[in-house]
């Protein structure tokens, strides 16, 4: 599942969990893969298709009644830590920021970012606005690696500019 606000710059495979059962990015990561404080991010998530997964999706949308007017991601940082999840044994993953950024956490490092997400972000034109300077970035930086002559210099973000962190 992905958002369609996330630029993709790398495969994002190699740096997927091989005990987890959920993946999930994070607007905030903690430094630990399987801390549930992380505060979650929906927007991309890595599922294997098992017994477990399906029960967890189950459980998600039902709770959807126990928490009305939340956004689904709302409910899944509320459901997280619910002892249905360890009745299931359901192992959830969080994303590590240095290869799943995004504008609340950007990646500060362009040689190992796969995906970056325009998330902590209101309005669209503000949203659009971001994206399309974080593509430019990106180009930047790979015009500066073919770039034999160009001095080896930090290369960073420029973004979020017109986005506001919200969360």
């Amino acid at each position: 599942m992905k958002d369609a606000d996330i630029m993709w710059f790398r495969d994002p495979f190699p740096h997927f969990h091989d005990d987890g059962d959920f993946q999930l990015a994070c607007d905030y990561y903690r430094g630990d893969p399987i801390d549930l404080n992380n505060l979650a991010n929906t927007g991309f998530t890595y599922v294997k298709s098992n017994k477990k997964t399906t029960k967890f999706y189950k459980f998600w949308f039902d709770s959807r009644l126990t928490y009305p007017g939340l956004h689904d991601q709302d409910v899944f940082n509320k459901i997280k830590l619910d002892p249905f999840i360890r009745h299931i044994g359901l192992k959830i993953r969080f994303l590590d920021t240095t290869f799943f950024g995004g504008f609340c956490e950007p990646s500060r490092d362009f040689d190992k970012v796969c995906t970056m997400h325009a998330n902590c972000c209101g309005g669209l034109e503000n949203k659009v606005h971001d994206i399309r300077i974080m593509l430019q970035d990106w180009r930047n930086y790979t015009q500066m690696l073919g770039n034999q002559t160009a001095m080896v210099r930090p290369v960073s973000w420029t973004v979020p500019q017109l986005c506001k962190i919200v969360i």
